[in-house]
């Protein structure tokens, strides 16, 4: 019988604007900065940790050379610690989530860490792409893909307009979505919902000044439809613009995950109960539409309904997403990203899973609810899904 996986502790950083307060951090440096913090709050001993899974999409410069055991090497952590990286694109530390909680039901490890991250200002889209084509190392796709997928040149922004056209969705309808998350992340600010996920850090202001960073920099307190609906198309004759969709970010994110004899050996309580996992593969063409079909061949394997879940975190790529997924799956919307999501936080790429599970887990616990969903679109035409229970 397979092993249950708890989640014992899950932190982020607050996320930075490209260019903005974390301009200055090494990606190896960040990332060391929440594994201790997430070994913190658990009260472990950093010798019961077994391995780290991070995940990160841009593995090139900084964020090279296995930059999980840079960070482990980076943080406070023993030389002992292993760690690898991870790429399922968006899903990156979704999926090492999912690798960690599949080491502890196998019964093969006590206590992993599965975490992300991604310096997008530092280490830009496509850094591992663009500089090694320009010095003649090819591109990602063969002749095989090439003849499978015949003059097709894969885009996200292009799989995202794709999404809109196929299921409806009219630009005054992602406008609003797009409100909807900045409003919803102004109230998790002003309550102080992110209090508890947030691991703060000390930053370097233009001024010299030194101050910690500890609210999500790309909120727009001031959101209207107005100045929302008044940003340019992405493409003419779209429906998306930069204002409906994710924020450029920087960041990093983790969650530790055990097995019961991992609860007894840190003699802690556990925040919550991994019940499912679940990946998919869909048409790489639309790309981001994955997380549809993801969610519901989830709930059937894990004999659920949409109406059991409360609380839902679906990664806002691009406005279209999401809405799509409300639109097929017909979860009730009241339930769907209730601390706002990537559109107004950002999307730091590899750190997002691990990212959407902190702020999934704790928001369970300040909203008293018990079930939860996690899903994403991934790069490929990807999608991961998490279940978890609140314990």
């Amino acid at each position: 019988m397979a092993e249950a996986a708890y989640i014992v502790a899950a932190c982020r950083t607050a996320g930075g604007r490209r260019g903005g307060r974390l301009k200055d951090w090494h990606a190896a440096d960040l990332a060391g900065r929440v594994l201790d913090d997430v070994v913190a709050r658990a009260s472990a001993d950093p010798a019961l940790i077994e391995d780290v899974i991070m995940g990160c999409v841009g593995q090139a410069g900084e964020q090279s050379t296995n930059i999980a055991r840079n960070a482990v090497l980076s943080s406070s952590l023993p030389e002992s610690v292993p760690a690898t990286s991870v790429d399922r694109q968006c899903g990156s530390s979704q999926q090492a989530l999912h690798f960690a909680a599949q080491a502890v039901m196998s019964g093969t490890m006590d206590c992993v860490i599965a975490a992300g991250v991604e310096m997008m200002t530092r280490v830009p889209m496509g850094a591992a792409v663009k500089p090694a084509y320009e010095a003649g190392y090819g591109l990602p796709y063969g002749k095989g893909m090439s003849a499978r997928y015949p003059k097709v040149q894969f885009s996200q922004f292009t799989g995202a307009e794709m999404m809109a056209k196929k299921y409806d969705l009219a630009r005054e309808v992602l406008d609003h979505f797009a409100l909807e998350s900045h409003q919803k992340a102004k109230q998790a600010v002003e309550k102080g919902w992110f209090k508890k996920e947030i691991t703060p850090v000390e930053v370097t202001l233009e001024d010299g000044s030194k101050v910690v960073h500890d609210v999500d920099e790309g909120i727009r307190m001031d959101a209207s439809i107005e100045s929302i609906s008044g940003v340019k198309l992405l493409v003419e004759g779209g429906r998306l613009t930069a204002a409906s969709s994710s924020q450029i970010c920087d960041g990093a994110s983790a969650v530790m995950v055990v097995s019961e004899a991992g609860l007894k050996a840190l003699g802690v309580q556990p925040l919550a109960r991994i019940h499912h996992l679940t990946v998919v593969g869909g048409d790489p063409v639309i790309m981001l539409e994955a997380p549809i079909e993801g969610t519901r061949r989830a709930l059937a394997k894990a004999g659920m309904s949409i109406d059991d879940i409360d609380l839902f975190e679906v990664n806002e790529a691009f406005a279209s997403v999401p809405a799509a997924w409300l639109q097929e799956t017909g979860a009730d919307r009241a339930r769907l990203n209730v601390h706002g999501g990537a559109i107004a936080l950002g999307h730091p790429l590899g750190a997002s899973g691990t990212k959407l599970m902190a702020t999934l887990v704790h928001a369970l616990a300040t909203h008293d609810k018990k079930w939860g969903l996690q899903t994403m679109c991934e790069g490929g035409g990807l999608a991961n899904v998490t279940i978890i229970e609140r314990l």
